[in-house]
């Protein structure tokens, strides 16, 4: 898969039309199949500008976190295999593990059925995704009367990694 892009459009997924036997030369193995082009225009204009990516860790399947990607930080983690996103908070982009080295290597990418949402099935490098130090964004329990109680262990320390005390 790869995104192409046509002047002053926004990017598009694409799958290249192939038979076996054709270019790609890995596709040769797979006598017999045909594989069609499949275009996907994500919908970047619902959400200003923005698609929401959820992350996954590819083998354990534990959701990670959840971030912003824009058209540039998509093509940025297309072309270096390290997921990018765009910061709302700091209105830049940023690579995951820049500060920490926890970076994610992209594995697949899926986007859902109206292209406004996208699935990042991820190989974490390093012992955790969140920055206040555990392995998922997702440490927290919320009950119905709104309390919150965390359910998983810190698995690195941010004071460590970020020179900052734990749980800032």
């Amino acid at each position: 898969m790869a995104i192409s892009r046509a002047r002053g459009a926004l990017p598009r997924l694409s799958i290249r039309n192939c038979e076996a036997g054709t270019d790609p030369p890995a596709l040769n193995a797979l006598a017999g199949f045909s594989f069609w082009e499949v275009v996907v225009d994500l919908a970047f204009e619902k959400q200003d500008g923005l698609l929401p990516a959820i992350l996954q860790d590819e083998t354990s399947k534990e959701v990670l976190m959840l971030g912003y990607v824009n058209p540039q930080a998509l093509a940025e983690t297309w072309k270096n295999g390290e997921v990018h996103f765009f910061s709302r908070s700091r209105n830049r982009l940023w690579k995951k593990g820049e500060t920490s080295g926890h970076v994610l290597r992209l594995k697949h990418m899926l986007v859902d059925c109206d292209a406004d949402a996208l699935l990042l099935l991820v190989e974490p490098i390093g012992p955790g995704v969140c920055h206040e130090g555990y392995r998922s964004c997702f440490f927290r329990e919320l009950s119905a009367d709104g309390a919150a109680r965390i359910v998983a262990e810190r698995v690195f320390s941010t004071e460590k990694v970020y020179g900052r005390p734990e749980g800032q």
